[in-house]
C-alpha cells in the first residue's frame, strides 16, 4: 500500500514512532476528563432524581466511604483538568503558546495543578 502514496506529505506516524510528550498526554487526558465528567454528570442527575423521591439520601454509606472518596477525587480531577484545558484551548485560539517545549511545561503543570486541587478539595470534602 505505501508504493501507491503518491502524496508529498508523509503518513501518520504510528505511536510506537512518536515519544510520549506533555502535550500528548494532556490530549489523552482532555479526551477522558470529558467522558468521565459526563458519565459523573448522569450519574448525579440520576441520584437526584432519587433523592427527590425519598426521604434519605440513597447509598449514603458508599457516599461517605473509602469508594466514595476516590470517586470524587476522580470527578474533581476530571473537572478541574478540563476546565484547563479548556483555558489553554481559548488561549491557543489566540495564537499564543504553540512552543513545544514550553507546551510540554504547560501541559505536565495543569496535570499537577488538578491533581494538587482535587487532592485539596478530597480532603476539604471528606474532612468536613
Amino acid at each position: 500500500m505505501s508504493s501507491e502514496w503518491n502524496d508529498p506529505r508523509p503518513m501518520a506516524p504510528h505511536l510506537q514512532v512518536w515519544r510520549w510528550h506533555g502535550a500528548m498526554m494532556s490530549s489523552i487526558l482532555h479526551r477522558a476528563s470529558a467522558i468521565i465528567s459526563y458519565v459523573a454528570l448522569v450519574l448525579v442527575a440520576v441520584w437526584l432524581v432519587f433523592f427527590g423521591f425519598s426521604d434519605s439520601i440513597p447509598l449514603r454509606d458508599l457516599l461517605f466511604s473509602p469508594l466514595g472518596a476516590i470517586g470524587l477525587f476522580v470527578f474533581l480531577f476530571s473537572f478541574i483538568f478540563m476546565a484547563l484545558a479548556q483555558l489553554r484551548h481559548a488561549i491557543w485560539n489566540q495564537g499564543e503558546m504553540f512552543e513545544p517545549r514550553f507546551n510540554n511545561g504547560l501541559s505536565y503543570g495543569m496535570i499537577a495543578l488538578a491533581l494538587v486541587a482535587a487532592l485539596v478539595l478530597t480532603a476539604i470534602g471528606v474532612l468536613a
